[in-house]
């Protein structure tokens, strides 16, 4: 199950391999001298994984962007000028993303570049986009938090807004004994750092954390070890490939059967398929939007069939993928061009760290000033054959807490 469904996604991720240039409004390639004239398009450019292992969500991600620009052209452009959308193809490796970059910064002269998934390519990219290249930089990934460079806004949800809302949920249904199994870079390590603070100061008590090469998929130690310190919840962040192997040898050890739980905060519609339903049945996921929100909030779900209408058989709409960031990237990031009056990347900037949307994917956000990271709603799913079902979801908007 997990090499048919990587082996579709893969060819999924292929759709539109290399540099594309969406023109919308504008016709023919961008100059690559900037102009000012009032008639001349604002350009978006994207940078995204549209190959690679990450390739389904980086597909997911480019197909948003198109659908918030064809909106906002329908609706007449933005300050009256049409908007003009370039899509680069970072590919999951780093030397080939700060080239794809260059191109968006150097030839295309795009206003903005939003995307990135990882935490290594937003590292890699970063200097790329802010420091060298002069340009604001969205980054709309879930990720460990203290990025504070000024420039760069951060739309996805941050270690607070998840770890604080699913930790106490699952201690109050009697977790108590927590296992940490992670992939070896920053941002399980980073992660894994403020979960086990909230675990402690809940009551329970972290009594297993390990790390491992992301290409690794044999588990059998990590699963024996989980299993005599008799762990009641497996925190994962492991990540693909790793994560399905995982999974399925934890499921085969009896971990679920005996009552484990686990429980991944990545984990969204896209990767929900990785495994068969019964090897991660119960497992709860905490992000700022899953598909069974559509059934109680109207504007999540008219978003949500728009971009099915517009991408029927492509990657899903997801927020652990990072989809949801990028439409509230672009949301806040179009209101913030309107109230600056313009694209100069300063008074862009300045309108963007107050920025609100009442509108978006699992209800509104807005910037928390001098941050540059977003409130949104949190929602704590868990699965049950095959599909989530809401648990619980956060009264207000939940805090970033950083910077």
């Amino acid at each position: 199950m997990l090499n048919l469904q990587l082996s579709r996604r893969r060819l999924l991720s292929r759709v539109g391999r290399g540099s594309l240039v969406i023109a919308a409004g504008a016709a023919g390639l961008a100059s690559p001298i900037r102009r000012s004239s009032a008639s001349d398009p604002i350009k978006i450019g994207v940078a995204t994984d549209l190959t690679g292992p990450l390739g389904f969500a980086g597909t997911a991600n480019a197909n948003v962007a198109r659908m918030v620009v064809k909106e906002i052209n329908d609706n007449g452009g933005l300050l009256g000028r049409p908007v003009q959308l370039f899509i680069e193809d970072t590919a999951s490796n780093e030397s080939v993303a700060i080239g794809n970059v260059r191109k968006l910064i150097q030839r295309d002269k795009v206003d903005v570049v939003i995307g990135g998934l990882a935490s290594s390519m937003r590292n890699a990219i970063k200097d790329v986009v802010v420091t060298k290249g002069r340009t604001l930089y969205i980054y709309p990934q879930l990720y460990e938090g203290k990025e504070c460079t000024p420039y760069i806004f951060c739309t996805g949800p941050t270690p607070a807004q998840q770890c604080d809302e699913l930790i106490p949920w699952l201690t109050k249904g009697g977790a108590k004994r927590f296992a940490l199994p992670g992939a070896n870079y920053v941002w399980p390590r980073s992660l894994n750092a403020y979960a086990r603070k909230v675990i402690e100061a809940n009551g329970a008590e972290v009594v297993f954390e390990e790390y491992y090469p992301l290409d690794q998929i044999d588990f059998t130690f990590a699963v024996s070890r989980i299993i005599s310190n008799r762990a009641d919840v497996v925190f994962n962040t492991v990540i693909p490939p790793g994560v399905g192997p995982l999974f399925k040898q934890l499921s085969d050890a009896g971990f679920i059967r005996n009552g484990g739980r686990l429980a991944c905060v990545y984990y969204d519609e896209n990767t929900l398929g990785i495994n068969p339903s019964a090897e991660i049945e119960g497992l709860a996921s905490c992000l700022d939007y899953f598909k069974a929100v559509t059934l109680e909030d109207p504007v999540s779900a008219k978003i949500q069939a728009e971009y099915e209408r517009q991408f029927p058989a492509s990657s899903l709409f997801a927020a652990g993928s990072a989809a949801t960031g990028v439409y509230r990237g672009l949301k806040m990031w179009q209101a913030a061009v309107k109230e600056a009056g313009g694209t100069d990347r300063d008074a862009v900037a300045a309108s963007l760290d107050h920025a609100k949307i009442s509108e978006a994917p699992g209800g509104p956000a807005e910037m928390v000033p001098g941050s540059r990271h977003c409130r949104m709603r949190m929602y704590i799913a868990v699965a049950k054959q095959g599909k989530y079902e809401l648990a619980a979801r956060s009264p207000s908007l939940v805090d970033p807490r950083e910077c």
